[in-house]
């Protein structure tokens, strides 16, 4: 009975690393797409500074082109909102792996405690 329970233990144990680890990369990733938004929310600020007779340039390569003033506002307000989208998933996300983690934590603890219990009454029997 001791070693079908002690299997039952690793498994829970195994599972809640897993959920665990995962919530990690999630949050590294809602970390990365913090630092994104921060960023370009800064250049949106800067073009916001400079007027139509100002020239913006684009980097593509080796090489900068000229590029419309507007175009690069919308083209950076376009980058903002998917980021902005990117991170109200990684929230749902992250808020669904925090659930998993409680329900494994809580399974984890039954487990533990039914085992101490098996030991104890193992120990009152010998």
């Amino acid at each position: 009975m001791s070693e079908g329970m002690q299997k039952k233990l690793q498994t829970e144990l195994e599972k809640f690393k897993a959920v665990q680890k995962d919530y990690q990369k999630c949050l590294t990733a809602r970390q990365q797409l913090d630092a994104q938004l921060n960023e370009n929310t800064l250049v949106k600020e800067e073009l916001d500074l400079l007027n139509s007779e100002n020239n913006v340039y684009k980097l593509t390569g080796p090489v900068l082109i000229k590029q419309d003033l507007e175009e690069a506002k919308q083209n950076v307000q376009k980058r903002i909102d998917y980021i902005n989208g990117e991170i109200k998933r990684q929230e749902g996300t992250l808020k669904d792996l925090d659930k998993k983690q409680e329900t494994h934590r809580e399974n984890l603890n039954k487990l533990q405690h039914q085992f101490q219990q098996a030991q104890a009454k193992a120990a009152a029997k010998s």
